[in-house]
């Protein structure tokens, strides 16, 4: 399989060495599999230029373009942007033309794509997510979403594939990426290079994710955020907020399903499981404890939403120690 990794000036360091790296792993270690071998990948590293700079100043050469036609896939590491709104203006700007069109052309020769973190920006603005399922950082969410609004995103979710392109979450959602790559040739390979580079399986970004940084995005999402962390340990009235917010409660739900794709309720039990989490982690409080102190009258609620968070249990963490087995991870419920 004949894989081109497209390098653009200001490619973020990490993300194309973690793609590359799992990626020469795997040709590395295919030999140690049980039975036959898989064929190893072709790997070419490609750019409109080259010869590239990468956020941090190194130098890469790369082969022309044109090496990537033909390719089995094309992957594009990110940017190395954080800001959202220099982000949304480098990926539109005249320096990014030509791989914008790389990418669309790549796509009307169904060639499979694959991205990660702010490189799913470049993709959505070339067109190649419109009417597709994408996941991206799980903190440029609300940016993505507003931009891209023929894109379907699911931000919880650390790796994404949608007829023939695969997206990936925030920084090191790379090396998910790219583990992913080698998981569609083979899955006991791909699982033999994550023991190998000592990467968790890791399905979602839910985990990573601070309800307060994606609020900050809309003034209304914002405000119902601190005065949702205000009351976390009462219970709370949606309608009541929307009042003291000074809009109607449609409009509240309205603003956060644009923003953050999602209802008032589903913020809250964020904020709470937020909240329990960090008291699970720093103080001996029993789980009932912490569930008043996040406002549930009985720990059982509270255990549900850890527990679907985490695909298991609540777990179990003391002063000074680290997450126990079971350490929350996934979505939240009712």
């Amino acid at each position: 399989m004949k894989i081109a990794v497209l390098a653009l000036d200001g490619v973020f360091d990490s993300g194309i060495s973690a793609v590359l790296d799992v990626l020469h792993c795997a040709n590395a270690l295919r030999g140690q599999l049980a039975g036959a071998a898989p064929p190893a990948f072709e790997i070419h590293t490609v750019g409109v230029r080259r010869r590239v700079r990468t956020g941090l100043g190194h130098r890469i050469d790369a082969e022309p373009a044109s090496a990537a036609q033909g390719a089995g896939l094309l992957v594009l590491p990110a940017l190395m942007e954080r800001r959202p709104a220099a982000l949304l203006e480098t990926v539109a700007s005249p320096a990014h033309r030509s791989a914008r069109r790389l990418l669309a052309e790549a796509r009307e020769r169904r060639t499979p794509l694959a991205s990660s973190c702010t490189g799913t920006f470049l993709l959505a603005e070339s067109g190649v997510l419109d009417g597709l399922r994408a996941t991206t950082s799980w903190w440029l969410a609300p940016v993505f979403r507003d931009r891209y609004r023929r894109v379907t995103l699911e931000e919880a979710r650390m790796v994404t594939t949608s007829d023939g392109v695969t997206t990936a979450g925030a920084a090191f959602g790379h090396l998910d990426l790219a583990l992913s790559v080698v998981g569609m040739r083979s899955p006991a390979l791909a699982d033999l290079v994550r023991h190998y580079l000592v990467v968790d399986d890791r399905a979602s970004q839910a985990a990573y994710a601070i309800p307060g940084a994606m609020a900050r995005h809309d003034p209304l999402v914002a405000a119902f955020e601190q005065w949702a962390r205000a009351r976390i340990a009462e219970p709370l009235s949606i309608a009541e907020a929307a009042r003291d917010l000074g809009v109607s409660e449609r409009t509240l739900q309205r603003t956060m399903a644009r923003t953050l794709g999602c209802s008032p309720i589903r913020l809250v039990q964020d904020l709470r499981v937020e909240q329990a989490e960090h008291l699970l982690r720093t103080t001996a409080l029993p789980l009932a404890a912490v569930a008043r102190r996040v406002g549930y009258e009985s720990p059982g609620p509270l255990r549900a939403l850890l527990r679907r968070r985490s695909g298991g249990g609540p777990g179990r963490v003391g002063p000074g120690r680290g997450p126990a087995s079971g350490a929350p991870r996934t979505g939240g419920g009712p």
